[in-house]
């Protein structure tokens, strides 16, 4: 009886233990992988001299995959067609590219694959890969290096074309905008810095570009360009600093749209100033009930043509730019479209900000404003004392009042209070407007340490999406003071206003004219309710 109590037993506790060790040792899948794939073998050899294959193939030592090939292969010199690639869309031991182009002779190519092969499972990127061969006898070994940056932004774009033109018998400054450069690396989209490679020696000019084609052309409409203004001699050991803007572009009107029964939509690039030499003249005969006006449209380059609906089939137009000497003829055709009427918003709804302006602007073009019909009380019932001005070029209604704190408002208008250029007037419209207390609000006095020669400046403060809140326009050394601004995170810009036309100007390429510097304060301003925060930003001379 003993001996089989002992038996049982023995076999309980071994039936636990092996229990037990069945739930330690669990499946876990072993840890995460992170290692990249290996690179084991290229056909041809990397760094292969005299080459003439038309198809390159990589080995890897797992399966890989391709992810987002079409933005981080950079072929330099540039191919005119895009080689085809392989594996697509599947996972595969090898990658493979065939040439569609003919190669240059005695030139050495480099390809960089940037993250773009992938483990098949985890996604891990073999780190900028690359490949290169010369059609030649040697490898060419001269690099250039050195760093983008936005001229205006905090932080620059990703995916940066940066180029190097040869200097020989055909480059004139026009170049850029025919043909692709001589060689062409990218920054990718983790890194303000860029790297060209196996370079021959020679002299060159230095760009970026932000590519929005991706044609390695310079278009000026689109694309953000940087240029270094000397000639680059390799070899050299020099790193560059390239600052990216985008130009404003050369003036060009384009074709004009009916987009209401009661408006024509004229659009144009070019500098926003050129609008007071653009004048727009019907050809067609109108009838004598048509009256027009003309009004830029807010936040746009665009001319809106305001006429007295009239059946029309067409009305040609000429479009004449005194400044740039260009007159353009174009025909607007009917079309089936709405009537534009009038619209009225406020610019602030709800809490009111304590340093900006009241105002209600309007979609359709405003004429008239009756005072009479417009009052304001305050929470108790007070009549608030406020003027108006009808603002005809931005097309608002500024309502002008004391603003003070824990305070609640209520702005009401009577129909006809506002009339529009078509005879329209407002329904009854109410907007109730409250202000918070000081106390939630922040302030921030900011110190600028710079030679006085940096004078003008323009402070800006802006919010981590890079929202304008608050501007000071500083023609000489002064405290600045943000007051009264939303508890929040904050970065300070700096802009040196050579011209002191109190606004950023960009740069031109052509005119060899750089963009006004802009600096940002290096770190993050916490402003915090009730509170009052001092920084000094010193300006290296």
């Amino acid at each position: 009886m003993i001996r089989r109590f002992v038996a049982f037993l023995f076999l309980f506790l071994l039936a636990a233990a092996l229990w037990q060790c069945a739930r330690r040792g669990s499946p876990s899948g072993g840890p995460k992988d992170i290692t990249p794939p290996q690179l084991i073998k290229t056909e041809p050899d990397s760094m292969s001299i005299n080459f003439k294959a038309k198809r390159i193939r990589l080995y890897f030592d797992e399966f890989i995959k391709l992810q987002d090939i079409q933005n981080q292969l950079i072929v330099s010199p540039p191919l005119k067609y895009q080689p085809e690639i392989k594996p697509q869309g599947g996972a595969s031991k090898y990658l493979e590219l065939k040439f569609k182009d003919t190669l240059r002779e005695k030139t050495t190519y480099t390809i960089n694959f940037g993250q773009s092969v992938q483990d098949n499972n985890e996604g891990n990127p073999s780190s900028f890969l690359t490949y290169v061969f010369s059609t030649g006898d040697y490898i060419d070994s001269l690099k250039v290096s050195g760093v983008v940056k936005d001229a205006f932004k905090r932080k620059p774009d990703e995916f940066i074309s940066v180029m190097l033109y040869e200097i020989d018998t055909a480059y004139t400054d026009s170049t850029i905008f025919k043909r692709p450069p001589n060689y062409i690396t990218n920054t990718l989209d983790s890194t303000v810095i860029f790297r060209l490679k196996n370079l021959k020696e020679g002299q060159y000019k230095l760009f970026a570009l932000k590519d929005e084609a991706k044609n390695n052309m310079f278009d000026q409409n689109v694309d953000k360009i940087a240029y270094m203004e000397d000639t680059l001699t390799l070899p050299n050991d020099s790193t560059y600093l390239l600052t990216l803007f985008k130009e404003v572009p050369n003036y060009n009107m384009a074709v004009p749209s009916l987009a209401a029964k009661n408006r024509i939509q004229f659009g144009y690039f070019g500098d926003a100033s050129d609008i007071e030499d653009i004048e727009i003249t019907p050809l067609t005969p109108l009838p004598d009930t048509v009256s027009a006006k003309i009004l830029k449209q807010r936040d746009k380059d665009t001319l809106n043509y305001w006429f007295t609906p009239f059946e029309m089939d067409s009305i040609v137009f000429t479009v004449t730019n005194e400044r740039a000497k260009v007159i353009d003829t174009f025909t607007v055709k009917s079309r089936k479209v709405g009537l534009d009427s009038l619209q009225l918003t406020a610019n602030q709804n709800g809490s009111l900000n304590f340093n900006d302006p009241f105002y209600i602007q309007a979609n359709t073009p405003l004429t008239a404003l009756d005072t009479t019909k417009i009052s304001m009380m305050d929470q108790d019932s007070l009549a608030v004392s406020f003027t108006t001005a009808l603002d005809t070029l931005i097309n608002k209604v500024d309502i002008n009042f004391k603003v003070e704190p824990n305070q609640n408002y209520q702005l009401d208008l009577l129909p006809g209070a506002i009339t529009d250029f078509f005879g329209e007037t407002n329904d009854t419209l109410v907007y109730n407007l409250s202000t918070q207390s000081y106390a939630d609000l922040g302030n921030l006095k900011f110190n600028i340490e710079a030679d006085s020669s940096a004078y003008p400046l323009i402070i800006e403060l802006i919010d981590e999406q890079g929202k304008l809140i608050r501007e000071i326009f500083a023609p000489e050394a002064k405290p600045l003071e943000f007051n009264n601004i939303e508890p929040a995170k904050y970065f300070i810009r700096v802009t040196f206003d050579k011209n002191a036309n109190q606004k950023w100007d960009t740069g031109d390429y052509l005119k060899k004219l750089q963009p006004e510097k802009v600096s940002y304060y290096p770190d993050t301003v916490e402003v915090r309710a009730n509170w009052e925060l001092e920084q000094t930003f010193r300006i290296p001379d």
